[in-house]
């Protein structure tokens, strides 16, 4: 436990706008599935094979990991067959699509001399479990990339953004607490980011949705861009 408590300004409890890799080593195929698990570099979040993690240990002297490692359980042959109750694939009640389960262990690895520390553990210091708990709780930067992969087309950039109008009106926008300027709806809101007016948006055909006060506020200044509440985000790659 010494040895991790000497090493602890190596760690680092990642950030939301950090990408952390753990579905697959980023030089290898392997995975947790494969034999030797997968290792997090602690301090870069990026992952490796047990063959390559030595490699990034002594060309960037991180001595941290966590040690990711899925173990496939073993199945009964004379199993019975669970009869469905519903119709659906790989739910509970439905038909079984009969993947393996697999076990997951963790552990903090310390190298160069592969030092392994269970996790979790009450005994290992609150950073390094604060660390371990936002790295399990992340979505892998692997999924991100891949949906990426099927939906994300090049980008347009509005020709309004290029010399957007920014009025200094006074207007303070608020983090929570959103209302329509002109009705009581709470939700489908639009910021107008010329004037910083909050309305709701466009009345569907069955009378829900908003009251259509941003069409009407752009129809009347001409204040070309707005922005839906609740869409903004400082991950530029998801934006």
């Amino acid at each position: 436990m010494e040895l991790l408590r000497s090493n602890l300004s190596r760690v680092r409890i990642p950030e939301p706008t950090n990408r952390i890799y753990k579905q697959e080593c980023c030089i290898s195929f392997d995975s947790p599935k494969s034999e030797g698990g997968l290792f997090i570099d602690m301090n870069t979040f990026l992952a490796f094979s047990k063959d390559c993690v030595v490699w990034n240990y002594e060309k960037t002297r991180n001595p941290v990991y966590l040690h990711i490692k899925q173990t496939r359980k073993s199945i009964p042959e004379d199993r019975p067959l669970k009869k469905p109750t519903r119709l659906a694939i790989g739910l509970d009640g439905g038909f079984d699509n009969n993947e393996p389960e697999y076990e997951e262990t963790l552990s903090i690895v310390i190298l160069p001399d592969f030092v392994s520390l269970p996790f979790p553990s009450v005994e290992l210091p609150e950073k390094v479990r604060l660390a371990v708990d936002a790295i399990l709780l992340a979505d892998g930067a692997e999924r991100k990339e891949q949906l990426a992969s099927w939906i994300a087309d090049k980008k347009q950039v509005s020709a309004f953004a290029t010399n957007l109008q920014q009025i200094d009106n006074g207007v303070v926008i608020p983090r929570s607490g959103w209302k329509c300027c002109k009705c009581d709806k709470t939700d489908n809101l639009w910021l107008n980011l010329t004037d910083g007016m909050i309305f709701c948006g466009r009345k569907n055909w069955d009378g829900t949705g908003g009251n259509n006060h941003a069409v009407e506020h752009y129809k009347e200044t001409n204040y070309p861009l707005a922005v839906k509440l609740g869409t903004i985000t400082a991950d530029l790659g998801a934006a």
